[in-house]
């Protein structure tokens, strides 16, 4: 099969939906692999290696015309004009923006967004939201610790002692685990909130303390077990109380670092405009939900903090607020990498050996999950 990877032109989309690594492996399938020129530039991936590789350099149009297409994110309108009616499409699609759904299906591809796959064990090698998740749970904390003007570790010296960085990760998932144990290992005191109860362990076991708020009823003991791996909302009672006992710690912190999201909601409110005013003057808040919350005015734009501004770093009541909304493609070369992997485990469900065209088996339930589009219909309810 002709596979083809255009280089990706959404803004600061520095990834690349295909390495050396992975082309060697589809080329030794029998895969024809066209690689656009420069398509791994940003990644630190030179034409040269992907030719070493065995695939081929074309344009935009070789690239977005073949049989298959690989991307990280879902292309642009004028890459859909590009890309044959028929052609197979794999990349982070996003399964909730229905009027980008609507438009792959006018265009008849046969698309996969890998973002949709289920969070099971089998999956758990193309699970792009982990692989990326985990890269931006690290590089928030590296922000964090360049914007923050004091040392993370407890210093010792001669001229007196430096205390450790106080930091509240909120939101235990996977980007919130390596945010945790990336500021442990830089030497900060770590304290730790989610409504999954289950994670207490986890975040106690990388050195951090947990956040603890009681349940009352049933129904908030239900609600934080939660669905698939996601938290799911919480009753307002619950939330109250949590609001309390993380505002206490949000403003004994140095450094807060948000990381809620629930798919197809908007990013809860963790952080207020009263807690960020009680915060210290100098301290840091990355908001790993940038631009997936809501403002002060309720309108689309804010994080987990209605004053984070997405895609900037800004200065609120003497706190600065980093609003970056994409940290993967800050460290390009091992989310690429990271990323290639995943895409190269989802194909190996429907691209078999010297395959001439992609096969969709419908009894698998990671393929079925991740299916968006297919003869010019969203399959997607």
């Amino acid at each position: 099969m002709l596979v083809g990877v255009p280089r990706e032109t959404a803004a600061g989309e520095t990834r690349v939906a295909v390495t050396p690594e992975t082309a060697k492996k589809l080329k030794a399938q029998g895969h024809v692999i066209r690689i656009e020129g420069g398509a791994g530039l940003a990644a630190s991936v030179t034409d040269a290696a992907y030719e070493a590789a065995g695939a081929e350099i074309t344009d935009a149009a070789g690239a977005l015309g073949a049989d298959l297409v690989l991307k990280v994110r879902a292309p642009s309108a004028d890459e859909l004009t590009q890309v044959k009616r028929g052609a197979a499409l794999v990349g982070m699609l996003d399964p909730f923006d229905r009027p980008g759904l609507d438009r792959l299906a006018a265009a008849g591809l046969t698309s996969f967004a890998l973002e949709a796959a289920p969070r099971t064990t089998r999956a758990q090698s193309m699970d792009v939201l982990s692989s990326q998740a985990n890269i931006a749970g690290y590089k928030a904390v590296m922000m964090a610790a360049n914007q923050y003007q004091k040392f993370f570790p407890m210093l010792m010296t001669a001229a007196g002692t430096v205390k450790a960085a106080r930091v509240v990760i909120l939101g235990v998932g996977v980007a919130g685990l390596q945010a945790i144990a990336t500021a442990k290992r830089l030497g900060a005191v770590i304290e730790a909130s989610d409504v999954r109860p289950s994670v207490k362990e986890q975040v106690e076991s990388l050195g951090a303390k947990f956040i603890d708020v009681p349940y009352e009823t049933d129904e908030e003991r239900e609600a934080a077990v939660g669905v698939g791996g996601y938290a799911r909302p919480m009753p307002a009672s619950w939330m109250e109380r949590q609001k309390v006992e993380v505002a206490k710690r949000v403003a004994q912190a140095d450094v807060v670092i948000s990381t809620a999201l629930i798919p197809g909601r908007p990013a809860p409110t963790l952080i207020t405009e009263d807690m960020v005013k009680a915060m210290k003057p100098g301290s840091v808040i990355v908001d790993i939900a940038a631009g997936k919350g809501r403002n002060l005015q309720g309108e689309p734009g804010g994080g987990n903090c209605p004053l984070t501004v997405a895609g900037q770093t800004v200065q609120v009541h003497g706190v600065n607020i980093i609003g970056e909304t994409n940290l993967p493609a800050l460290v390009a070369a091992d989310a690429s990498a990271l990323y290639a992997r995943n895409v190269l485990d989802f194909l190996k469900l429907v691209l078999a050996k010297d395959a001439a065209a992609i096969n969709v088996p419908m009894d698998d339930d990671i393929v079925a999950a991740c299916l968006m589009t297919r003869d010019g219909n969203v399959t997607r309810s």
